[in-house]
């Protein structure tokens, strides 16, 4: 059977996962294992205030996952969440190996994918490119002078 690529957000109970966090996410990973999923990477996402109560909480932690599975345990999956306490909700996306790869990759933080920047001023800008450069600086000024 084919191996799907999967993109997994799990929306958990934050009470349940301060609690016991190592247990809380082993019980996400046994889900998706008991529906023929490889985990690949995962990793609590964030962990704060809901914009709307969901299922009576105010807040919760989103759980991300990456993993295989053929595309016919994604029922399983759905079924087994439906009847977990911890989870809140959730949602699944497949993606090509590409997007997968470089995904997976920013999440294990290997090196040569997205970087983190604490200053966004010594973050580099863009290079424009485009109409800007072919319009002569008087030419702009004589726009703004019509506009007036």
């Amino acid at each position: 059977m084919a191996q799907n690529l999967y993109e997994g957000m799990f929306l958990l109970d934050s009470g349940k996962y301060a609690a016991s966090p190592e247990s809380t996410t082993n019980h996400v990973l046994e889900i998706l294992q008991k529906s023929g999923a490889a985990i690949v990477a995962h990793r609590p996402w964030a962990d704060g205030k809901l914009a709307y109560p969901v299922k009576g909480h105010k807040k919760g932690l989103h759980l991300l996952a990456y993993f295989t599975m053929p595309a016919s345990g994604l029922t399983e999956v759905t079924r087994q969440v439906h009847l977990s306490e911890s989870i809140l909700r959730h949602m699944v996306l497949k993606h090509p190996k590409v997007l997968f790869d470089a995904m997976v990759n920013a999440l294990s933080g290997k090196e040569g994918t997205f970087r983190h920047v604490e200053n966004v001023d010594e973050a580099p800008r863009p290079v424009r490119r485009g109409r800007d450069e072919d319009i002569p600086p008087e030419a702009i000024d004589a726009l703004e002078e019509v506009d007036e």
